[in-house]
């Protein structure tokens, strides 16, 4: 694997570079701090459901649309995020999401089923427009420093969301909080990734060329974007069926579900530093292929691993499938400014490829319990997951070549 050369194109940008100085600093605050709020608020609620469903009187049907709603938010709101951004200004749409984050924040944890669904979806619609903004952002304002700040942002984003799930059920219980208080804790987050947000609006809106172009190629007819939108759903797909089942999987080969806590918590944790690495090494290369080789070939080992072998070995399954996530999980976010050679088209290739991405993760966990309930055997759930991965692959190898969308193959 080669060195990425100096293109020209990968330097055309859309918004000033940032400011040197305190400016600058307060940028790279306020993304790492939104970064943080994105994940946290929707990967704390799993550890609590029972508690929140009990708490409010609901079925185990609303119970379940708890975590749906939002990836439901996601896949809708995000083809539009861009146009909002051309239309009222990146700083603005951005800064109007984060509000809006820390009033669905409060909202949710508010009394009532109502408020609290108004709130959840809120929250799910604030983070579509940050997720698909975001990575643009980082294109325009960082161009030499694309793998580094992706690094830095992806890496915020799980490791506040492996916090909230291991935290959620400490602070409700031992420290008293309960749900709505354990919840409610992620508006401070939200709101400090604001008030680092409010010095950049000037920035953002103003100057030569602030406001992001016109996208100059039509993404939805670009096979080189499909193939990076089909890349992002696979491992959004393979990422949340695995955090929805895992634990499920092991109780039922006779595994406490402490010691399945413990595992599905190690797979969260592996991925970390891969999220960080992976794409200042992704930004190096020439071609992202070999970062996709190893990423599918951990999934599969990990998968297998979980399919065929014993309860002795499923840490180091766990291991292998949370270092593919964190591979995976990089890979995706880098391909949106890897494969682009504007702010806008990063940020309507994200639009696309999250949209899709999380109607697949939304439908992965419902179609590996109906498999399971299906056929009463987890051999056809994992081996869809395995073909997942083998797909994965398939379409890596072509969002990893040095290609931006709207170029003739």
């Amino acid at each position: 694997m080669t060195a990425r050369p100096q293109d020209p194109g990968t330097q055309k940008t859309d918004l000033p570079r940032p400011a040197a100085g305190s400016g600058g600093f307060l940028l790279v605050l306020g993304i790492i701090f939104v970064a943080a709020a994105l994940r946290a608020p929707f990967t704390s609620v799993g550890p609590l459901l029972e508690q929140i469903r009990d708490g409010l009187g609901l079925s185990n049907t609303l119970a379940g649309f708890i975590t749906t709603l939002p990836l439901l938010a996601f896949a809708l709101l995000s083809p539009f995020a861009p146009q909002l951004a051309r239309r009222y200004g990146l700083g603005n749409t951005l800064l109007l999401a984060m509000l809006t984050l820390s009033m669905g924040i409060l909202l949710r944890s508010a009394a009532g089923v109502v408020t609290f669904f108004t709130g959840t979806a809120l929250i799910g619609l604030a983070i579509a427009v940050c997720n698909v903004l975001l990575p643009g952002l980082i294109k325009g304002r960082f161009p030499a420093r694309i793998g580094l700040m992706t690094g830095m942002y992806t890496v915020s984003m799980n490791l506040c969301a492996a916090a909230a799930s291991g935290l959620s059920v400490p602070l409700a219980g031992i420290a008293g909080l309960g749900w709505r208080g354990t919840l409610s804790l992620w508006f401070i987050v939200a709101a400090l990734a604001t008030v680092f947000w409010i010095p950049q609006m000037k920035n953002l809106v103003q100057g030569n060329g602030t406001r992001p172009a016109a996208a100059s190629v039509n993404i939805w007819r670009s096979p080189l974007a499909w193939q990076v939108t089909l890349f992002m759903g696979l491992q959004s797909l393979l990422y949340y069926v695995l955090i929805a089942w895992f634990s499920v999987i092991l109780n039922e080969r006779g595994m406490s579900s402490g010691h399945a806590g413990w595992i599905l918590s190690l797979m969260q944790l592996a991925q970390l530093p891969f999220t960080f690495f992976v794409p200042l090494w992704a930004g190096r290369l020439k071609n992202q292929r070999g970062l996709v080789l190893i990423t599918s070939m951990l999934f599969i080992l990990g998968i297998l691993g979980i399919w065929l072998g014993g309860n002795g070995w499923m840490a180091l399954w766990a291991v292998c499938i949370g270092i593919a996530g964190g591979f995976a999980f990089g890979l995706a976010m880098m391909f949106f400014s890897l494969r682009t050679r504007t702010t806008q088209e990063a940020s309507e290739l994200s639009g696309m490829a999250q949209s899709v991405g999380y109607l697949l993760a939304a439908a992965g966990p419902a179609l590996f319990g109906l498999l399971h309930d299906a056929t009463h055997s987890w051999n056809a759930p994992l081996a869809l997951l395995a073909a997942a991965s083998l797909l994965l692959f398939v379409v890596g190898m072509g969002a990893g070549r040095d290609r931006y969308v709207g170029e003739q193959t």
